[in-house]
């Protein structure tokens, strides 16, 4: 009962813990507009041929400090693995191949929006630094050391052989199948053909040129093939339906056709798209 006696006293209690509330809300109020002030986080995942890695990654850079809240994630791999994750539903903004049939293959299912070629890309042999097979030309593929190649679903291991096969004319039309015989690996990107060279796991390997821009460009040497043999790749790219960036999306892309991306391109021995 003394409680009752000092009615003041319970006044001033009850008159602490509302302004107590209050200034809890009023920081509160305060920091969420703090938070609103800060600019939204957004991230585009881009899907890309394992060749582009270099390049892209650059591109990626310099796209993300032009766009302050923006995270590119890359996602590398050979295109036919990639063209298979868009179709079994992966989450991805943009699609970046290495050979038009892919992108075909999706431009068909409606998976993808209209592509745009933006780069181009030839191929070249690359051996190990000392060369312990001693291949000096496309010829001696067919009789000397190991060969790493791509396997045939890859787009490097099929324009590989459609360079195999222009090189019958001037080596026999057994070469390709002299050459076939001495392969001791079929990898399924182009970055891992390049890997089994420079670490001596085989003799000799067909990649694309830009690909002697990688980590292991110094423990690599390459030999040029006849230019009326070598092969012209050609690299689209599109932004994947149901994204939720389009608009950013399309930036990007718009960006990489650009003339700043297309400098950054060439940096890394990319061709001009045609």
């Amino acid at each position: 009962m003394k409680s009752w006696k000092k009615p003041g006293m319970l006044a001033v209690a009850v008159l602490a813990a509302i302004m107590s509330l209050a200034g809890c809300r009023s920081a509160g109020t305060k920091q969420d507009t703090q938070q609103s002030s800060l600019p939204s986080q957004k991230k585009l995942v881009v899907l890309a041929a394992a060749s582009l890695t270099d390049a892209f990654n650059e591109i990626g850079r310099v796209f993300e400090q032009a766009h302050p809240g923006v995270t590119v994630k890359f996602n590398f791999g050979g295109s036919q693995q990639l063209r298979t994750q868009i179709e079994q539903g992966i989450v991805a903004d943009i699609f970046a191949s290495a050979d038009p049939k892919y992108m075909q293959e999706l431009v068909d299912k409606g998976l993808v929006e209209q592509p745009r070629n933006f780069a181009a890309n030839s191929l070249t042999i690359i051996v190990p630094k000392n060369n312990p097979a001693g291949i000096t030309s496309a010829a001696d593929l067919a009789s000397k050391g190991k060969i790493a190649l791509a396997a045939p679903e890859v787009p490097i291991g099929n324009y590989s052989r459609q360079v195999l096969q222009k090189l019958a004319g001037l080596y026999g039309l057994d070469y390709p199948q002299k050459v076939e015989g001495r392969v001791v690996s079929q990898e399924t990107t182009v970055r891992q053909v390049v890997a089994k060279v420079a670490l001596g796991e085989a003799d000799a390997g067909i990649v694309y040129i830009t690909d002697i821009s990688s980590s292991y460009r110094d423990k690599l040497a390459t030999i040029p093939f006849p230019p009326e043999a070598n092969v012209r790749a050609t690299y689209p790219i599109a932004v994947v339906k149901g994204t939720t960036q389009g608009g950013l999306a399309r930036e990007l892309v718009d960006y990489i056709l650009s003339p700043e991306g297309q400098k950054i391109l060439a940096k890394y021995g990319f061709l001009t798209a045609e």
